[in-house]
């Protein structure tokens, strides 16, 4: 869709040209920009636009947009909002993923941007409301729940509404006070501490004590009896009653209707991508959420009324007001979205895409794929695949014995080829739910003895995380794409570090070649993204350099990169990257194909680097 810059609101010209976040109020049915100052300040009866700009590994720009409605927002601003959400993907080249966030139901994704919490204002600063006149100080009282990000939501001052099973934040004039349900959970304990803190330094200028009352320890206590008092006194609270905020809907399979002219007629038949048209615009309701997809050829009021018509459908299915609406546009769809459709390869991504959220069982079929893109003429037509979700915890172990170390975090990405690793990555696919990718990589040279020990440990792991685990076994020179890009720098080295591999070469009189940092060795790098980056070490002969790769040659002393004639610039920056991983802070001297080679190839032996 090629959109005129005179169709977006001015606001929005120039955006999304570095990374960060950008925040705009909606006022008299535009979008304001707000001081970054004020940025995590939400006012409950207006409207935000918020654009989360991050840098992927390969160095392009990924846009999340989200619109925020307070709860007591007007209709109009709200429709603003969501009309104006669509203008800001145009002028971002129409590639964003959007999401619409209602107060109190917000997606991890959103409340992650702001630490460590939001509290909603009352009032309005761009609505028909008026910020309340500060005149005697009021306690106000918080519930805090989530153990990744947590969500802070205000309640009515009374004994009613604390109970057992949560975390409870009172804020007075002079003291801030954190309620520990007797059941709540230890991680939301730690969470809602922070926010404590928070209430502390910014609506009591870091002037007022903190108290932390226990449920069930004596009133007796000086801060336990303060507490209560503010509550009439010491009583028995009751138990946590559900509310209609709590309440969502169960994940659904997928049906898929099409838009025209504001209007939803369901497709009939088996979801497949065929069924998508460029020229239209879809609604896929699978339950809890909602998506909208945006064929590429649309025209820009065509997007605005699909973003509505999801907005009626939910309300019309009287749906829960925390029913989420994700809108992907054609060719840069999520995972969680093409998941719906059974002739839809999950292996089939976008450049610049690195979503790669929630179901994630497919990356064993990646195994062996043949992924394209070392020329330097193919990373614009390249196709990325779907990575796992970003930001998660890595955590890599190497056989050792009849057990596994640890690996330490300056060496996560160093992979032996006589060595046996287990690999377990823990991440959020979706709304509090955690996942986990879990594997082991076998080396090309590792023991039969040390390969066994591996697999018998891995399954302990998945046993123990409650068989919740994605497994894969990742042979070398075959892993998959999901593999690779969850580490930002992944070395093969020669030789290994086991014990069992050392035994080995013994036995059979092999040379030891294990790599180490004040050796000679030639690390060939290769790839061109996230997905498929990766450096080998090779023989240090000339006949190992080619045109279309770059190539690290370490001496004791010195460090060369060569850069083939034919390597795409992606390459020569990860070459630059892997020679700080493996001997940081050692200068890097280039050396272009052709030139160079008296500097180039004297450490090499009989040999003359080209």
């Amino acid at each position: 869709m090629a959109v005129s810059m005179k169709n977006v609101d001015p606001a929005f010209q120039g955006v999304g040209q570095k990374v960060g976040t950008d925040i705009w109020r909606i006022e008299n049915f535009r979008p304001v920009p707000i001081p970054k100052s004020d940025y995590g300040k939400f006012y409950c009866g207006d409207s935000y636009i918020v654009l989360q700009t991050t840098a992927t590994k390969s160095g392009a720009y990924h846009y999340d947009i989200h619109f925020w409605l307070g709860k007591d927002t007007s209709q109009d601003e709200a429709g603003t909002a969501a009309i104006k959400t669509v203008e800001l993907d145009a002028a971002l080249g129409g590639r964003a993923v959007q999401y619409r966030e209602l107060q109190g139901h917000e997606t991890d994704k959103f409340l992650s941007y702001f630490k460590p919490c939001i509290i909603p204002l009352e009032g309005g600063a761009a609505s028909g409301f008026r910020k309340p006149e500060i005149t005697k100080f009021e306690p106000r009282l918080y519930v805090c729940k989530g153990r990744r990000v947590v969500r802070v939501k205000q309640v009515p001052f009374a004994r009613t509404s604390l109970n057992h099973d949560d975390v409870f934040v009172l804020d007075t004039e002079s003291k801030v006070y954190q309620f520990n349900g007797a059941s709540s959970n230890i991680q939301e304990r730690a969470k809602s501490l922070e926010v404590v803190q928070y209430i502390k330094d910014e609506y009591h200028e870091g002037k007022c004590d903190i108290a932390v009352i226990d449920d069930g320890k004596l009133v007796a206590e000086s801060d336990s009896g303060e507490f209560w008092a503010l509550f009439g006194g010491f009583a028995p609270i009751g138990k946590k009653n559900g509310s209609d905020d709590d309440s969502r809907m169960e994940s659904t399979p997928g049906k898929l209707y099409s838009i025209v002219e504001g209007e939803i007629k369901i497709v009939e038949g088996p979801l497949s991508k065929g069924m998508l048209e460029s020229n239209k615009c879809y609604l896929l309701d699978c339950g809890a959420e909602v998506y909208v997809w945006v064929g590429r050829v649309t025209q820009l009021e065509e997007r605005k009324s699909a973003s509505l018509t999801a907005e009626e459908f939910i309300s019309n299915q009287k749906r829960p007001r925390n029913t989420h609406i994700t809108r992907v546009i054609q060719g840069f769809e999520t995972l969680p979205f093409r998941s719906n459709f059974d002739s839809w390869s999950l292996g089939t991504g976008t450049s610049g895409s690195e979503d790669g959220r929630g179901k994630v069982a497919a990356l064993l079929k990646q195994q062996g794929i043949n992924v394209k893109g070392i020329l330097k003429a193919t990373p614009l037509k390249e196709e990325i695949p779907p990575l796992l979700e970003g930001n998660g915890k890595l955590e890599v172990w190497r056989v050792k014995n009849v057990s596994k170390a640890p690996v330490p975090k300056e060496d996560i990405g160093k992979f032996y080829s006589g060595d046996c690793y287990i690999i377990l990555y823990t991440y959020h696919s979706g709304d509090r739910k955690e996942d986990y990718f879990l594997c082991f990589w076998l080396g090309k040279q590792s023991t039969q003895e040390d390969q066994a020990v591996a697999a018998r440990l891995t399954n302990t792991m998945a046993n123990s995380l409650k068989g919740r685990p994605v497994q894969g076994r990742i042979l070398e020179g075959k892993e998959p794409p999901q593999f690779i890009g969850l580490f930002p720098n992944m070395a093969i080295l020669k030789g290994g570090l086991s014990a069992g591999y050392k035994k080995y070469i013994t036995e059979k009189g092999i040379n030891d070649e294990t790599y180490n940092g004040d050796g000679i060795a030639l690390i060939q790098v290769c790839g061109t993204g996230p997905h498929n980056s990766k450096a080998i070490q090779v023989d240090p002969v000339a006949e190992s350099l080619n045109s279309c790769d770059c190539f690290l040659l370490q001496t004791g002393t010195s460090l060369f990169a060569w850069h083939g004639n034919s390597s795409a610039l992606e390459q020569q920056l990860s070459v630059a990257r892997i020679a700080e991983f493996l001997k940081p802070g050692t200068l890097l001297k280039a050396v272009k194909e052709g030139t160079g080679q008296q500097h180039f190839g004297m450490h090499w032996e009989g040999n003359k680097a080209t």
